[in-house]
């Protein structure tokens, strides 16, 4: 590894990568962050609460919407639909959830490679933004898929690939096959993103020793700790100013982060309830002190900005000078 940059992104993430956190990791360090990922069949009805997941604000600049579906004519008009808002649209052949692969879509598609490529192509030729895709190493049902995918949608405009290493049928247990990252990153000229199994600078470094990719995504790893990115960097030496919540603490950094997240929430959302909350709250909070007691609270209470403030003082106490001793 030459020590230069990369680009670290967030990955989306139903129920986590909601518009607040997602800014609230570029505050962190992120370098790129996508949507949820966001059903084509609910944007093309005009589903409120599909649209709502596609929302942003000056803050996340570029804006990348992701969208998945099985029926090609539903994800063109989707492209058509979103392409004014967006400055990328990224298309998911990467869940493995089985809702949405029963639906042939996500990881189920990449069985049948021609499907993807049409897909793809006809959303392109539709297209005034770039093209970008997600995908894993296949379904893990007989030959992984991706290297030709990948070659192929290169030459069909696609402008960027992020490669998740591991299959369908995995889903996230085992370990990410970073080698064959490295074989499709070495056989296309476009970006290609890593993910999977980066959950510090140590992993981050050999990511990218060991595949060769332009940047990587990291998913499980800032789900609670949006604080990854800084910390990627800064153990990596490629920040070297001060973090936005001072003093190089892990405590301090979790208590501003959740302060901060619940701070973005009423400058995005006001009045409205956000349906991540209670989840944020749980990830925030994993494996401190004293947390498995407070969570059963966490989910008795129905008042979000009571919810939010228990967090907060939780976060807060632990904070404090008496618990560094």
């Amino acid at each position: 590894m030459d020590g230069e940059a990369k680009p670290i992104f967030l990955a989306p993430m139903a129920g986590v990568t909601d518009l607040a956190y997602r800014i609230l990791a570029r505050e962190c360090g992120a370098d790129v962050t996508v949507t949820e990922f966001t059903a084509a069949s609910g944007l093309t009805r005009r589903n409120t609460y599909s649209w709502l997941k596609v929302e942003t604000d000056p803050r996340e600049e570029p804006f990348i919407p992701q969208i998945f579906g099985g029926i090609t004519e539903e994800m063109v008009q989707t492209v058509e639909m979103l392409q004014d808002r967006a400055d990328v649209i990224d298309i998911n052949f990467g869940c493995p959830a089985p809702k949405v692969c029963r639906n042939d879509a996500g990881a189920a598609l990449l069985r049948d490679p021609d499907r993807v490529v049409d897909m793809v192509r006809k959303c392109i030729a539709v297209a005034r933004v770039p093209i970008t895709v997600k995908m894993r190493l296949g379904t893990g049902s007989g030959p992984n898929t991706a290297l030709e995918i990948c070659k192929r949608l290169e030459s069909e405009g696609v402008e960027r690939i992020c490669v998740h290493g591991r299959t369908l049928k995995q889903r996230y247990s085992g370990i990410a096959d970073w080698s064959q990252i490295r074989e499709i990153a070495h056989s296309v000229q476009i970006p290609v993103i890593a993910n999977g199994d980066v959950v510090d600078a140590k992993t981050a470094e050999a990511c990218l020793e060991a595949t060769g990719a332009d940047g990587l995504m990291i998913g499980r790893g800032a789900i609670g700790r949006p604080t990854i990115f800084y910390e990627i960097k800064r153990d990596l030496g490629w920040e070297t100013g001060e973090p936005p919540w001072g003093i190089d603490d892990d405590s301090v950094a979790r208590h501003w982060c959740w302060n901060r997240y619940l701070y973005l929430c009423e400058d995005l959302y006001g009045g409205i309830r956000n349906k991540n909350l209670k989840r944020h709250a749980v990830s925030f909070t994993k494996g401190l002190s004293g947390a498995s007691s407070m969570r059963v609270e966490l989910h008795r209470e129905a008042d979000q900005a009571i919810l939010g403030q228990m967090v907060s003082d939780y976060l807060a106490d632990l904070s404090t000078p008496k618990n560094h001793a």
